[in-house]
């Protein structure tokens, strides 16, 4: 099972146009009543999308990010002052009329850096230890600023409870974190840090990528009549996608080729590109109620272009930033 369930994890650019496919197709075969209460099974698949991510997250990696302090700003400013505001201009420009998938732009944009930005770096033979920190210190930003800049930008046009947002945080960010240490801690004593990065560390990820695609699901589902009504929808969706993901890209690449050595500059690129849609995509089904699917919507697209597209740099990382150096003993 675990094989299976870690083959589907690595193959996530076929398996979440799938899950797609199927969420519209029985969002039009049963009934409208039984969509609906497919909204029982957020909570949980929520919880199983985030907790496993945490466990295999080293909180510890938090202190350790403020030693390439040049590294870890510019990362950051990246995430928190370039990203969300070209994310909010293409959302008023794209979706002057549907202010929730404006919405669902921003809430990508809020949320930086996943297990992806460790996974691809590593592909790419980029810092991993860099990449680590950068997805805590990320997560731990984006969770904290995403009501302040959801309020202030998007505040006066959609329907926001500021007080359930940051509820909704709590639950899926600080709780499952919080469980994900002590169960990363257990783990360890128990079979040691060598035996948990060997068998127990793989596994979590897989897990994880069921609550992920259980998500995909309820919310293709979800707007799945809307989808039949107007199919153009995801053509207008997939235009500012396409728009952030590529300036995103090429800010990352210039900016890692100017000012960084091969491995950092790599760890720079996914720790600005990769967002936490999955954390994002809960926000938008949880906190917003039913007009949060139209968030949702958007964010469910973005996991296409951004799984495709990380798979796609990782063979342009050695035109961009040169080979890797092979050690000679």
């Amino acid at each position: 099972m675990w094989n299976f369930l870690i083959s589907i994890n690595k193959k996530l650019v076929y398996a979440i146009p799938v899950m797609i496919l199927l969420g519209f197709v029985f969002g039009k075969i049963v009934s409208a009543e039984t969509v609906i209460q497919m909204k029982v099974l957020i909570v949980p698949l929520t919880f199983l999308m985030v907790y496993p991510m945490m466990v295999t997250l080293n909180i510890k990696h938090l202190k350790d990010g403020i030693k390439n302090v040049k590294l870890q700003l510019l990362t950051q400013s990246i995430n928190f002052l370039v990203v969300p505001f070209l994310a909010y201009g293409l959302g008023l420009w794209f979706f002057p009329d549907s202010h929730y998938m404006a919405l669902g732009l921003l809430l990508a944009a809020l949320l930086p850096t996943s297990g992806m930005t460790i996974s691809w770096t590593g592909f790419a033979k980029g810092n991993m230890g860099a990449a680590i920190n950068m997805t805590v210190i990320g997560l731990t930003l984006g969770s904290l600023l995403t009501p302040v800049y959801v309020m202030f930008l998007l505040g006066a046009k959609v329907d926001m409870d500021s007080i359930l947002v940051v509820k909704q945080i709590v639950y899926i960010v600080f709780i499952p974190m919080l469980l994900g240490y002590f169960t990363r801690a257990y783990f360890i004593k128990k079979y040691g840090q060598k035996e948990f990065k060997k068998t127990w560390a793989p596994r979590f990820p897989s897990l994880s990528t069921i609550g992920v695609l259980g998500i995909v699901f309820v919310a293709i589902a979800l707007k799945a009549d809307k989808l039949s009504q107007d199919p153009m929808v995801l053509w207008m969706i997939l235009k500012p996608l396409l728009i952030i993901y590529f300036i995103n890209y090429a800010l990352g690449t210039i900016i890692g080729k100017l000012f960084f050595e091969r491995g950092d500059a790599i760890a720079l690129v996914y720790g600005t590109v990769m967002r936490n849609l999955s954390i994002a995509l809960a926000i938008a089904i949880n906190a917003f109620g039913e007009k949060g699917a139209d968030a949702a919507l958007v964010i469910a697209v973005s996991y296409i272009i951004q799984v495709q597209s990380a798979a796609w740099y990782v063979k342009l990382t050695n035109t961009f930033f040169g080979a890797l150096e092979k050690k000679t003993i």
